[in-house]
């Protein structure tokens, strides 16, 4: 009884160190091992450190590169918008701006005023009517005449100029829209159509006078 009980014993220690030495081989496995950074770093720290010098360096040279550039182009564009007194382009812009608006209120004014002369230069006298003639038998040199003046609108006056031996009257008949207000003679009525007919100018200029002689009546 007792050898086996000490055979039973002996197995058991056995038992016993077998699982110890599972579990200490399990807990030594090359997955549980501590990873070591600084040894992986290590052999490429120099070279790390010497790429990010280097691309430094290559920044700092593109930005002064890019530096010089633009102060270049800074000084060609101030020398080609420079004003004739030095301004910046700020300055000239400004300037131009303003020589926009005084050109712009300037012709508005000339607008309005050229408004206001077309519009009186349409009542001014434009169209002219002339007939020379003789009225009687004892005058000659067809000294007489008949004279229509009337604007655009065909108002106006007919001026009427009777020459004898003894004296000359003068006679003026008032015209509305191409129309007397008193009876015409022959010769005041073909001065007032050869005045009305007479081309008017759009810009209030005065036409030539269209006239004719006639014969003794």
């Amino acid at each position: 009884m007792a050898a086996g009980s000490g055979s039973r014993g002996e197995d058991h220690l056995l038992d016993s160190g077998r699982r110890r030495g599972r579990l200490t081989a399990q807990s030594t496995r090359p997955e549980d091992r501590p990873i070591d950074l600084n040894a992986l770093v290590e052999p490429v720290l120099g070279v790390v450190v010497l790429g990010l010098g280097l691309a430094v360096l290559v920044l700092l040279l593109l930005a002064v590169v890019q530096a010089r550039q633009v102060r270049r182009l800074r000084r060609r564009l101030d020398g080609l918008t420079r004003g004739s007194h030095g301004s910046s382009l700020d300055g000239v812009l400004e300037a131009q701006v303003d020589k926009v608006y005084a050109v712009a209120r300037e012709l508005d004014e000339l607008s309005a005023r050229a408004a206001v002369l077309e519009a009186a230069g349409r009542r001014a006298i434009q169209r002219v009517g002339i007939v020379r003639f003789n009225p009687f038998e004892d005058t000659g040199g067809n000294q007489s005449f008949a004279l229509a003046l009337t604007d655009a609108g065909g108002n106006g006056f007919v001026l009427s100029s009777l020459h004898s031996r003894t004296g000359t009257r003068i006679y003026s008949k008032s015209i509305t829209a191409g129309r007397s207000d008193a009876a015409l003679s022959a010769e005041e009525t073909e001065a007032l159509r050869l005045a009305l007919e007479a081309p008017a100018s759009d810009t209030g200029g005065r036409s030539w006078p269209r006239g004719r002689a006639s014969g003794a009546v």
